[in-house]
C-alpha cells in the first residue's frame, strides 16, 4: 500500500473516532438517559436535527404578525360614478391578499396640491355583507369629507358586494387589518395623494379595525372612530355589543368554521394566556406616535361610551395625541343635529393632522 494510501486511511479512521467520541460525549452528558438532551448537546444536536419555525395557528390575529408583514397594492382601472363642483366619485379597486376588493374613491376638484392630496381610507361598521352596497352605505359620510379638501376610498372590505372573498369578521380576523393596510399601500402608490397624509376613519366594528391598523403599522399619522368598541378585548367581555342587525353566518361558512377552531385550539379570549396577549393593539402601543380622535354619543344603545372613554385612560399613558368628543344624543350612527358637528370635527382634525 502506498504512502499517501495509508494517510487517507489514518483520515477516515481518525474522523470515525471523534465522531464517536462526541456520541459518547453527548450520551455522558445527557446522563446515559434516553430522555431529552443537556442543553450544551442539545444545542450541537439542533444544528443537524432541528426543522425550521413553523407558523403558529392563527398568528394572523397577532400584532406582531400583522407588523412584520409587507402591504402592497394599487388602484385598479377607475370607472366614473358621478361628479359635482366639488369632487368627482368612481368605483374601483385594489389587491389584498390576491383578493379583488372594490370601493368608493372619491377626489376633489381642482388642482392636485404639490405633494398630494390628504387622503382616508374610509372602512363601514357592521352591515350584514350580503346587504352592504357600495354605492349606497356611509355616502353622506364621504361626500361630507370630500367636500372639505379629502380624497376618500371607502373600501368595502372581502366578502362585501362585489369583493372577492369570505367575510372575516372584525374582532378574531386579521382579514380586515390586512385589506385596510392594502387600501392605504394603493392610495399611497397613486399619483394624486399624498403618500405621508393618508388617515384612517371607521365606525363601529371598524373603530376595533382601524386602531389594530393603525397600532400595526406605525406610519398613520391620524385616525378617527367613530362609536367604536373592542379595544383590549377585555372590554368586549364586559360591555358586549347590542347590534340588532348582526346576523350569525352560517354553520357551514368558512368564518365560523375558523372561528369555532380558533375557540378549540386557544379558547375564549384570556388576558394572561401568551396567544390572546399578541391579539389587543393596547398591548403594543410602546413607539407608536400619530393622532386618535373619538367621537361617540353618550345614549348609544349599541356600543356602550365606556368602550372609548377607556382607551382614552389607556392612552394616557402612551405617546398617542387622543381626544375624544362625547355627544348628549345622536344613537349609535351619531343622526341628526350631532351628526353635522361630528362630521366637521372630524373634518377640522383630519385638517390639522393631514393637511
Amino acid at each position: 500500500m502506498s504512502k499517501n494510501a495509508r494517510g487517507v486511511i489514518n483520515v477516515i479512521v481518525l474522523v470515525i473516532v471523534l465522531a464517536a467520541a462526541v456520541i459518547a460525549g453527548l450520551f455522558f452528558i445527557s446522563g446515559g438517559k434516553s430522555g431529552a438532551l443537556d442543553p450544551v448537546a442539545q444545542s450541537v444536536s439542533d444544528l443537524f436535527s432541528s426543522p425550521a419555525p413553523t407558523p403558529f395557528p392563527f398568528q394572523e390575529l397577532t400584532i406582531p404578525y400583522l407588523r412584520n408583514r409587507q402591504y402592497e397594492s394599487g388602484l385598479g382601472e377607475l370607472e366614473k360614478l358621478s361628479e359635482n363642483s366639488n369632487f368627482t366619485s368612481y368605483i374601483t379597486s385594489y389587491n389584498s391578499d390576491s383578493l379583488k376588493i372594490n370601493g368608493l374613491l372619491t377626489i376633489p376638484k381642482g388642482d392636485v396640491p404639490d405633494k398630494g392630496w390628504p387622503a382616508i381610507v374610509f372602512v363601514h361598521g357592521y352591515i350584514p355583507p350580503q346587504e352592504y352596497r357600495t354605492r349606497m352605505n356611509y355616502l353622506s359620510y364621504v361626500n361630507f369629507l370630500a367636500e372639505n379638501g379629502f380624497v376618500v376610498f371607502k373600501i368595502d372590505l372581502r366578502g362585501h358586494d362585489q369583493s372577492e372573498g369570505e367575510p372575516g369578521g372584525g374582532y378574531y380576523s386579521g382579514d380586515y387589518v390586512i385589506d385596510t393596510l392594502n387600501a392605504s399601500s394603493a392610495l399611497a402608490n397613486s399619483d394624486f395623494v399624498n403618500p405621508n397624509a393618508i388617515g384612517l376613519w371607521g365606525h363601529s366594528m371598524a373603530g376595533n379595525i382601524v386602531f389594530r391598523s393603525f397600532v400595526a403599522s406605525g406610519k398613520i399619522p391620524a385616525v378617527v372612530i367613530w362609536a367604536g368598541a373592542g379595544y383590549t378585548y377585555t372590554d368586549l367581555q364586559s360591555y358586549r355589543i347590542q347590534d340588532s342587525s348582526y346576523q350569525a353566518p352560517s354553520q357551514d361558512s368558512e368564518r365560523a368554521r375558523k372561528r369555532q377552531e380558533l375557540r378549540n385550539i386557544y379558547g375564549d379570549f384570556d388576558p394572561e394566556d401568551d396567544f390572546w396577549k399578541q391579539v389587543p393593539a393596547t398591548n403594543y402601543l410602546e413607539g407608536v406616535v400619530g393622532a386618535v380622535q373619538i367621537d361617540h354619543a353618550v345614549n348609544d344603545n349599541v356600543v356602550s361610551i365606556d368602550y372609548s372613554r377607556n382607551l382614552m385612560g389607556i392612552l394616557e399613558s402612551s405617546e398617542i395625541i387622543h381626544k375624544l368628543n362625547e355627544y348628549p344624543s345622536g344613537g349609535h350612527n351619531l343622526e341628526g343635529p350631532t351628526f353635522t358637528q361630528a362630521m366637521q370635527e372630524t373634518v377640522d382634525f383630519f385638517t390639522q393632522y393631514l393637511k
